[in-house]
C-alpha cells in the first residue's frame, strides 16, 4: 500500500538513496532540503518527490510538515552544526512527529552506538535514541555500519588509482563491517513496507565483512592494478578529527557487531558485488 514518507537529508548520500527505494515501491515522498535550487533538489523534483525547505530545530514548522505523512525518515550529521545541535535537531524531529500523530518514525543511527563507544558521533546519536524511547512512539532504529562510498573519498580514491595504495587508519589484518547505501536505502523501504513488525526495533544491517589486505586484493582484481594496504595509526588523524580518531581506535580494539544474517536475507551487496558496480577505471 502507497504512503507518504518525509525524508530529511534527502539530497545526501544515505537520504538520496532511501528516496530512490522509496520512488522504486511507488510511494509518496516528501524530501527535506536546505537548498531548494540546488542541482540534486531539482533533479528529486523531477523524480516527482515534493521538496520543501525546514527548520530542524523549529518544532512548530515540523508538527506542520509532519501533520499529513504516514511515516518520518529522520537522520542527523554533526558535521554541520556540531553533537549539540545534532542532539537537539534529532529530539525536536522525535518530538513534531509524537505531537504530529505520525504513525512510524525511522531514526538513522549508527549500529552499536548503544554500546558506550566513545565515539562523540555515535553517543549524539544514541541520546537521540534513548528521548525517542521515551515517547511512546511507534518508532525503528535503522544502524548501519561502514559505508562502502567512504572509498571514494577523492584522497583515499586517488590513493589507490593514482599509487596502487589502499591506506586507512587501522592494520590490514583487522576486519570491518561496511555497507553499500544503496542497501540502506532497500532497507529503510523494507522497513516502511512491514511497518507494524517493525516497531519498536533496534537494527545494526551490514553487508559485508573484510579486512584491509583483503579489500585491496579485491581492488586489484577489479581494478586489473596491484593494490597493497597501508595501515596507519588514527593518530594520523587527530590533527583533522578527534571524533574520527576515536571511531577508527574502537574500529581496532572492539569493531561493529552487525549480524550478517540481515545481508543474507536481503541480498546486500558484498564489498566485491559494489565495488564491481562501480566505474573506477
Amino acid at each position: 500500500m502507497s504512503k507518504t514518507i518525509l525524508v530529511s537529508g534527502a539530497t545526501g548520500q544515505q537520504g538520496g538513496a532511501v528516496v530512490r527505494a522509496l520512488l522504486k515501491e511507488g510511494h509518496q515522498v516528501i524530501g527535506i532540503t536546505r537548498n531548494m535550487e540546488s542541482v540534486k533538489s531539482i533533479a528529486l523534483k523531477e523524480q516527482g518527490v515534493d521538496m520543501v525547505s525546514a527548520n530542524f530545530t523549529n518544532k512548530a514548522s515540523l508538527v506542520k510538515l509532519m501533520k499529513n505523512v504516514d511515516t518520518v525518515f529522520s537522520m542527523t550529521t554533526p558535521f554541520e552544526g556540531g553533537l549539540e545541535i545534532e542532539v537537539k535537531q534529532g529530539i525536536t524531529m522525535a518530538n513534531a512527529a509524537k505531537e504530529a500523530g505520525v504513525g512510524h518514525f525511522i531514526f538513522n543511527s549508527v549500529s552499536d552506538a548503544d554500546r558506550e563507544t566513545g565515539i562523540p558521533h555515535f553517543d549524539s546519536k544514541y541520546e537521540v535514541e534513548k528521548h525517542l524511547a521515551t515517547l511512546g512512539l511507534s518508532y525503528t532504529i535503522i544502524a548501519p555500519v561502514y559505508f562502502m562510498e567512504n572509498l571514494l573519498m577523492p584522497y583515499v580514491l586517488d590513493a589507490v588509482k593514482n599509487q596502487g595504495v589502499l591506506r586507512m587508519a587501522m592494520p590490514g589484518e583487522i576486519p570491518l563491517q561496511q555497507i553499500a547505501t544503496e542497501d540502506i536505502g532497500r532497507f529503510v523501504s523494507l522497513v516502511v513496507n512491514e511497518r507494524e513488525k517493525m516497531f519498536g526495533k533496534r537494527l545494526n544491517i551490514a553487508g559485508d565483512e573484510l579486512n584491509g589486505d583483503e579489500a585491496a586484493k579485491i581492488l586489484s582484481s577489479i581494478l586489473g592494478i596491484e593494490v597493497r594496504y597501508e595501515g596507519v595509526s588514527p593518530d594520523f588523524l587527530r590533527e583533522q578529527s578527534e571524533d574520527l580518531a576515536k571511531m577508527f581506535d574502537w574500529f581496532i580494539e572492539t569493531g561493529y557487531s552487525a549480524n550478517l544474517k540481515w545481508s543474507e536475507l536481503h541480498g546486500f551487496l558484498t564489498f566485491e558485488e559494489w565495488l564491481k558496480k562501480q566505474e573506477l577505471k
